[in-house]
């Protein structure tokens, strides 16, 4: 302040506007030496800061979302990019994947039933200008874009076409690899399963069971470890199996394998419940998909938009419990 007082002096005391002009550039220039040298490296890392602020996914928690889970390098990253908007780093290494990355599908049902049964009315895949128009909207702020559609009396799929529309997040997370119970998760592990504990999530669990992975971090027996102790972990998720890259080939005796450790799974549950063993609708089973070949990519969307509707229910029925409990 006493620096800048002293240039305004100057300033104010020249004799001629010449002179003032050249007293007022003299006075920027010193002030922001020291200010370089005060606060430099401060204001710098805050900038830093903001930068990296800007590339993280921003999880919204009253959106449903299905994070993408399982070891290394086995296809997560592709599936993220058939099915949504999300368009992280696919490489043919571990650990390509060192976040989160979002991506997002726009959900439609014709009823709270037919979301509450799974059945979904269709399906898009927003761009980056539909998502940020959707968080203008939740803040009754009209883009231009959305002015001019009104003016021209285009019908948006959204608010138009069906009665319920949702959109929804798809999460691609970082690989876990099979640790024994005292070991230690890096903090990319880590930042997996604080996304399953803390977000409203369903879970997609991919494995590579062409013994591709497991050449490099991962093998079949220890993702089918893996798979059975997150599974464990997370018993009450909404769930789906998928083994990714069977254009590669399946190692033999892994798909049966699964399968054994997929019907202890709905054994225990059916003694859990006292139902019928036969029950169909207790059956638990897996997807087989090739990104490449296009083989499950439908079946894999469906039953991913029956999850997030899972999620969506599970999500109204917290908001509405909350809202009770705020009147009381």
């Amino acid at each position: 302040m006493e620096l800048s007082k002293d240039w305004i002096s100057k300033v104010k005391s020249a004799g001629s506007a010449k002179e003032a002009y050249e007293f007022t550039e003299e006075g920027k220039d010193s002030i922001g030496k020291v200010f370089d040298e005060l606060l430099g490296e401060c204001w710098g890392g805050m900038v830093d800061i903001q930068r990296a602020l800007r590339k993280v996914p921003m999880v919204r928690l009253d959106c449903p979302a299905v994070v993408l889970v399982g070891a290394p390098n086995v296809g997560k990253s592709s599936i993220v990019r058939a099915i949504s908007s999300g368009t992280p780093e696919v490489n043919n290494y571990p650990f390509t994947t060192r976040g989160m990355t979002l991506g997002h599908v726009q959900v439609f049902w014709q009823s709270d039933a037919d979301v509450a049964d799974g059945n979904v009315a269709g399906v898009s895949i927003p761009t980056e200008k539909d998502i940020i128009q959707e968080k203008l909207s939740r803040r009754g702020i009209k883009s231009k874009r959305m002015q001019k559609e009104e003016e021209e009396g285009k019908q948006q799929l959204t608010s138009k076409s069906f009665p319920i529309s949702q959109l929804c997040q798809i999460m691609d997370s970082p690989g876990l690899l099979r640790r024994e119970e005292d070991e230690r998760r890096n903090e990319m592990e880590q930042l997996t399963l604080a996304a399953m504990s803390h977000l409203p999530t369903a879970v997609m669990f991919v494995m590579d069971l062409s013994g591709g992975a497991g050449d490099k971090c991962s093998s079949v027996e220890d993702q089918l470890i893996l798979r059975r102790e997150t599974r464990a972990r997370f018993p009450r998720r909404p769930w789906i199996d998928v083994v990714s890259k069977v254009d590669l080939g399946i190692v033999d005796g892994a798909k049966e394998r699964l399968m054994s450790i997929l019907e202890e799974e709905r054994l225990e549950r059916v003694k859990q419940r006292g139902s019928d063993v036969n029950s169909d609708d207790d059956q638990h089973y897996f997807i087989e998909l090739s990104i490449k070949e296009g083989l499950g990519v439908d079946e894999l969307r469906q039953e991913v938009m029956r999850m997030l509707g899972e999620v969506r229910v599970v999500l109204d029925a917290m908001a509405a419990v909350d809202e009770n409990s705020a009147r009381d």
